[in-house]
């Protein structure tokens, strides 16, 4: 099944054509002769969202299993093929999502169908014992040094814990816990690929120098004879109000550089209008150099040496925005926090200037053409926008909506989200030794 591109309006000219295998598997193809390249991307409908108290981090340990051997590829396999044929790959882990994606000169395209329909349908057979622990290891090994031994690595996880209540799907992140990890069996893995590694809860894009009709001969090939599975449950409902109602706070005292400010604020739901208004409101205070923060904190005040504010968009539950500012030395956090609600309530008093709209715009649409720009980042959006709202064509269009949105709706989300009463704040300060490292330096400066 399938149907004809048709060129959108706000497209740029791109064109997608979506097809549906009988056992389920969504594929959607997008030519572009450019270069003679083609991106695979497969997203499988299953992130940490889905994952239950107790068994945290399977998504994710997942994602390291995949690429540990199959029925016909034993061991590092996959990588060498893919790499031996002058190609690149690699997978991740999201709240909402797994996907995996190789680039491949176009010529070898078909190989790389076949390594991951190879995966998808006999995973099974290779995995044992031996090939779970080396990857619990490796994931472990990620978690120690990404998150627990370096500084400020476990802010993301304690903000989304204090951000999403005890019992939210959200309320972990991906990487799970050391104890979870430890507590995974080879048959929960086994029942998590059965229950979730099926066509049926993936889609599959590809995207460049391609022949549509020789491509989808080689989906159908490589794919269709894999059966589909029907035991997946939704995921729990993630709602939650609009506004947390009150500020929660924490305070770290760790061996971190400097005293920071983190804050996450409760956002609309991705995929919305507001959540256009809150990107926008967010980069106009916080994106980038020319932002009001920056201004504010580093280049007038001098309190502070990095100041960003960013949205991460969830489709599940409400999305975050982020706020992370980095102190200057020997300046408090209470003086920068000032600062920063000072900024929020003129913003939301005042709303945005014409030309902070047209800088933002301009900014957000210029990201949205990167992405598209390679056959790679197309074909990513191609399967976020299927998965997460049902329709990948929405992928073409996105930016033509932000590019909609006007400054007071802009003004007016600002006003009712970026409230004290609707934020998680993490405060970092140096442990005494820190600070007497950071006092015997300046000394010596002098």
């Amino acid at each position: 099944m399938g149907h004809t591109a048709t060129e959108q309006a706000g497209s740029g000219g791109l064109t997608a054509t979506e097809h549906r295998l009988a056992n389920g598997l969504r594929v959607v193809l997008s030519e572009d002769h450019l270069t003679p390249v083609a991106a695979v991307c497969l997203w499988y409908d299953v992130g940490s969202r889905h994952e239950v108290k107790g068994r945290t981090g399977l998504a994710h340990l997942f994602e390291h299993l995949m690429f540990q051997g199959s029925a016909q590829v034993k061991g590092n396999g996959h990588f060498e093929l893919v790499q031996g044929a002058g190609g690149s790959l690699n997978g991740t882990t999201s709240f909402e999502r797994t996907n995996y994606f190789e680039t491949m000169p176009a010529h070898e395209l078909e190989l790389a169908l076949w390594l991951e329909a190879d995966r998808m349908g006999s995973l099974l057979v290779a995995l044992d014992d031996e090939s779970l622990e080396n990857q619990r290891d490796v994931v472990k090994n990620e978690r120690r040094q990404r998150y627990d031994n370096v500084p400020y690595g476990t802010a993301f996880e304690k903000l989304t814990a204090m951000s999403y209540p005890e019992g939210h799907p959200y309320h972990h992140t991906p990487i799970g816990s050391m104890a979870d990890l430890d507590a995974a069996s080879l048959e929960d893995a086994r029942a998590f690929f059965r229950t979730y590694y099926a066509p049926n809860n993936a889609v599959l894009s590809i995207v460049g120098d391609i022949d549509p009709k020789q491509t989808l001969a080689w989906v159908e090939k490589y794919f269709g004879s894999i059966p589909s599975h029907d035991g997946k449950q939704p995921p729990r409902d993630g709602g939650l109000p609009d506004t947390i109602g009150d500020q929660i706070r924490t305070v770290v005292e760790e061996d971190v550089p400097s005293r920071a400010l983190m804050a996450a604020y409760r956002l609309p739901h991705d995929g919305t209008r507001e959540a256009d208004a809150a990107d926008l409101a967010l980069t106009i205070l916080g994106g980038g150099e020319s932002s009001r923060l920056y201004n504010r904190l580093v280049r007038r005040d001098r309190s502070a040496v990095a100041a960003g504010f960013g949205l991460l968009r969830l489709a599940g539950a409400p999305s975050l925005g982020w706020l992370d500012v980095k102190a200057s030395g020997g300046v408090e956090v209470p003086a920068i926090e000032a600062a920063v609600d000072e900024e929020l309530a003129r913003f939301a008093e005042e709303g945005p200037t014409p030309e902070e709209m047209e800088r933002a715009q301009a900014q957000l649409e210029r990201e949205w053409l990167d992405r598209l720009a390679t056959v790679s980042g197309r074909a990513d959006e191609l399967c976020r926008f299927a998965v997460l709202f049902g329709d990948p064509q929405l992928a073409l269009t996105a930016v033509q909506r932000v590019l909609e949105i006007s400054p007071l709706e802009v003004q007016t989300i600002a006003k009712a989200r970026l409230r004290p009463d609707n934020r998680a704040v993490l405060v970092y300060e140096p442990t005494a030794q820190t600070d007497a490292a950071g006092t015997e330096e300046e000394e010596a400066a002098k």
